[in-house]
């Protein structure tokens, strides 16, 4: 017999103040830490449930009761990781945030004010020099270390490569790979990265790279990614913008040279989430010395009401590849979906973890679960899986690569291993209700300010180009109607060449349909992509 789920959670929370009734277990490496930090999501969630609506609760038993598998394999712990925190001397640099903060300027009003915004004091940016010779990944002046929040216990990992190009001049462009709980370091070496791993382990001189007219920061984010780590968590959003926005502020403090040129947040995937968030808390931020110009989006996850609805037209045939279901998968995922969109608009106008955890669940079993059932990669239609869980077997050369002690000690990372991708962070995430928030609305505030473009791979399913069109079409901002009168044109390499795909543009927002790229655009289509970037930096479509 199944308990109810929200009986199951009201024991989960009853765990945290008598362990006699404990529901869930707590991991053994969790034991021997300061637990206060990581028993806050329970006793969130026993004021939570002090509230549960009935209609809540039936909705939460209802949806467990259908995918209970989804329900078992929930819990609210995640062990930090391992880690060695290197001595300060072994840093090239130190930022200090208290430091930052401290400095006040006088305005044209003759009146004090703060020369950077923002709540900085309890933040440091440490910095090493990497030398380009030692891994050989390019030739750049490259750079990395960790963002520490020393207060939280939170430590963020980056790796900065000057563009190949004119770094005098050249954009800044931040890259951030999804999930949620995916490392950025998946997108350096995979896909826009200097260099690709190869099986043999070596690295592989990469033409295509986004640092060939731009510096790139790649980063892992949130805590406990790739070689980013904490006895602390961050299982929202909102919290992880925070932390970006004092990376950036640090790092440009330190490297005054490159503040100065524009900067672009780009990522994929989850990143659809993360970028309208992070884009929103750096303008909030009237004194700033970061010069955001732009975001780039790419087959992201933004507003699932709307790109829900394009998961059975997309395995079904209707996206330019064959069909991958059958015609009874196809039916059912039909019938399934006015359930799943009503979730979804509980979650919405609630913004609830109550309305927004089920809506999740219900959806991406209803929705995405079908396809996966059938072996094939929901990155890509054309594809089946790699021996990999991911689908792609270059993930796992990527950490055997990354977690060499040679490439370890070159970088700073104070980690004691390397994981592309932290599925504790993931479940997180879902459990926060963060997945189906709608971050959507986020948007039309970023087109008042500057460009926006969503790009999308038409090969992918996980974030289908139909949904990606389709929420652009659907979202609300003065510009909407001019922006859905704007012609979908051929879209050629450089302008005059081959067709790569298609662009639709109108006032501060663009959307663009690459041909026969997968979720990873950059992976599938390089040369394709790197056209795009250069073009998109250069303004070719800004207002």
């Amino acid at each position: 017999m199944k308990v109810a789920t929200s009986a199951l959670l009201i024991g989960a929370a009853s765990a945290a103040v008598a362990p006699q009734q404990q529901v869930l277990k707590m991991p053994e490496q969790l034991k021997n830490i300061d637990m206060e930090s990581w028993m806050k999501p329970l006793h969130t969630l026993e004021e939570s449930l002090k509230s549960l609506s009935g209609e809540a609760r039936r909705v939460w038993d209802e949806v467990a009761m259908m995918f209970p598998e989804s329900f078992e394999q929930a819990s609210f712990f995640s062990a930090p990781k391992k880690h060695t925190r290197k001595a300060d001397h072994e840093w090239d640099h130190i930022v200090s945030g208290a430091e930052v903060q401290s400095v006040w300027v006088e305005n044209a009003s003759g009146e004090k004010e703060r020369d950077i915004d923002g709540k900085l004091e309890n933040y440091n940016l440490r910095v090493k020099a990497v030398d380009p010779g030692v891994l050989g990944v390019d030739k750049v002046k490259q750079y990395s270390g960790y963002l520490d929040d020393d207060e939280a216990d939170k430590h963020l990992f980056y790796w900065f490569f000057e563009s190949r190009n004119d770094p005098k001049n050249d954009p800044v462009v931040l890259w951030l790979n999804g999930g949620p709980g995916c490392s950025s370091l998946m997108g350096l070496f995979m896909e826009l990265g200097p260099s690709s791993v190869l099986k043999s382990g070596k690295v592989k001189y990469n033409d295509f790279s986004w640092n060939a007219n731009a510096s790139v920061i790649f980063l892992d984010q949130p805590v406990n990614v790739g070689y980013s780590y904490s006895g602390s968590s961050v299982s929202n959003t909102v919290a992880a913008g925070k932390d970006v926005y004092a990376l950036l502020t640090l790092f440009f403090k330190q490297f005054p040279e490159y503040s100065e040129q524009s900067f672009h947040i780009s990522g994929e995937s989850y990143a659809g989430h993360y970028i309208p968030v992070f884009a929103s808390e750096i303008l909030s931020h009237k004194k700033r010395n970061i010069n955001l110009k732009s975001v780039l989006i790419g087959n992201g996850l933004t507003d699932g009401l709307t790109q829900y609805e394009y998961y059975k037209p997309m395995a079904c045939g209707d996206g330019g590849w064959p069909a991958v279901l059958g015609d009874s998968e196809c039916q059912a995922m039909e019938n399934a979906y006015p359930r799943c969109a009503n979730l979804i608009e509980n979650c919405y106008n609630s913004e609830s973890v109550w309305s927004c955890v089920p809506a999740s669940i219900y959806c991406n079993n209803a929705m995405i679960g079908p396809y996966q059932r059938t072996g094939r990669n929901v990155y890509d239609v054309r594809r089946d899986c790699g021996q990999n869980s991911l689908c792609y077997d270059e993930i796992d050369w990527i950490s055997s690569y990354l977690n060499k002690p040679e490439v370890m000690k070159a970088v700073g990372a104070e980690v004691d291993s390397y994981d592309s991708c932290n599925f504790d962070i993931n479940r997180n995430f879902l459990l926060q209700g963060d997945w189906m928030k709608p971050f959507h609305r986020v948007v039309p505030g970023l087109l008042e300010q500057i460009p926006v473009l969503i790009y999308a791979g038409d090969a992918d399913y996980i974030c289908n180009w139909l949904g990606n069109k389709a929420w652009a079409e659907a979202l609300e901002w003065p510009g909407q109607k001019d922006y859905n009168k704007a012609e979908l044109k051929d879209l050629k390499l450089g302008g005059k060449g081959d067709k790569i795909g298609q662009v639709k543009s109108s006032g501060n927002f663009t959307f663009m349909r690459l041909h026969a790229g997968g979720h990873m655009v950059p992976y599938d289509q390089p040369a394709a992509s790197a056209d795009m970037l250069n073009r998109w930096l250069a303004g070719e479509w800004w207002v």
